[in-house]
């Protein structure tokens, strides 16, 4: 037996033990008043802790998108007797009830990996009339999150690798902001749950299995998808520094910087599929940048970061400059280094 067939009978195995009687407030989610709090959906068995109900799957992304060094808990719902479609390059079709929920935290100092700070919880809400984005601010007691449209700062801390505590205002979007990344031909979409951001292997209760089989397994999603091409994990240096360089420009970047998004009057075009070099950046004067320019000439000048808008932008902490110009109160250390080595890097 191949093993692709050999995959197909587990995977028909496996869709017996899924069909289980849903909990989710399938009400509350297609409704135009939204719930005062987020247990009223019914995502989760043990909402402070994150567990999930049976039929609301954790999954993670191979590089996710940086905001200010928090911790994300993804999960994706979609009504029982309906799937997800895949789509080449995007974010699967997913149909109307479906939920992602992503509840962002910071972990405790000297506990475990469960004694977190719950700081916001963020749900995409797929309704007949398109994708609706809603924010829940978890209380002191760490026992419920309450319906936030205007946004909130939040005063927290987060640990560095050596345990020292880092102080941050750390800024809830109100509903206005998710428009400013998730807006694709003026429509609000998801960014993250790509198939080419999926196709790794995840350690769920029962085991560990590719996150595609285990969504196949869970009737979200038709039958798979053939060689599907991963995306880098940008803090894995045993991957080619350009794919890694990209893959975090494209998901911190590219949903705004494309042809489709936000900023598609820029002609900078960051998104994983551009080939097109100027587009990328390299040699690109900026289009109205203002202050964003820095005084520098071009987005990128190869071998010469300290040149290069972009990195500029990346590093600054002033709202006029900054790039991402939301989702972020500090600058990404990390990101900022291997942009810096990509672009030293190029002839």
């Amino acid at each position: 037996m191949t093993e692709r067939l050999i995959s197909k009978i587990f995977i028909g195995f496996l869709c017996l033990s899924f069909n289980v009687y849903s909990s989710v407030n399938e009400e509350a989610i297609l409704s135009d008043n939204y719930p005062s709090k987020l247990s009223e959906y019914g995502f989760f068995s043990n909402q402070a802790k994150q567990i999930p109900e049976a039929d609301v799957l954790p999954y993670s992304l191979i590089t996710p998108l940086f905001s200010d060094y928090a911790d994300k808990n993804r999960y994706v719902y979609v009504p029982q007797g309906q799937t997800a479609e895949y789509q080449n390059n995007e974010v699967f079709k997913f149909p109307i009830g479906s939920v992602l929920i992503k509840t962002f935290s910071y972990k405790k100092i000297n506990s475990n990996d469960s004694q977190r700070t719950l700081i916001e919880t963020r749900l995409l809400l797929n309704k007949k009339s398109g994708w609706d984005a809603v924010t829940y601010v978890w209380n002191n007691n760490q026992d419920e999150a309450y319906l936030s449209i205007a946004g909130k700062t939040v005063l927290t801390e987060y640990f560095d690798d050596s345990d020292t505590p880092i102080n941050i205002r750390y800024r809830v979007p109100n509903k206005n902001q998710c428009k400013e990344c998730h807006l694709k031909n003026d429509k609000l979409v998801p960014i993250g749950p790509k198939p080419r951001n999926l196709n790794r292997i995840v350690h769920y209760s029962d085991g560990p299995m590719n996150q595609l089989l285990k969504w196949e397994a869970m009737n979200l999603t038709v039958e798979n998808h053939d060689e599907i091409t991963s995306v880098a994990d940008f803090t894995n240096s045993n991957e080619s520094l350009d794919k890694r360089a990209r893959t975090y420009l494209d998901i911190n970047c590219g949903h705004c910087h494309s042809k489709t998004g936000s900023a598609n009057t820029t002609g900078l075009y960051l998104n994983l599929n551009e080939s097109n070099k100027k587009s990328i950046g390299i040699f690109k004067p900026p289009v109205a940048a203002g202050r964003g320019t820095g005084t520098f000439k071009y987005s990128i000048v190869p071998g010469d970061p300290d040149q290069s808008i972009l990195l500029y932008r990346m590093i600054s902490g002033e709202p006029d400059i900054m790039m991402p110009e939301s989702g972020r109160a500090i600058a990404h250390q990390e990101g900022i280094d291997l942009i810096r080595e990509w672009i030293t890097a190029m002839e």
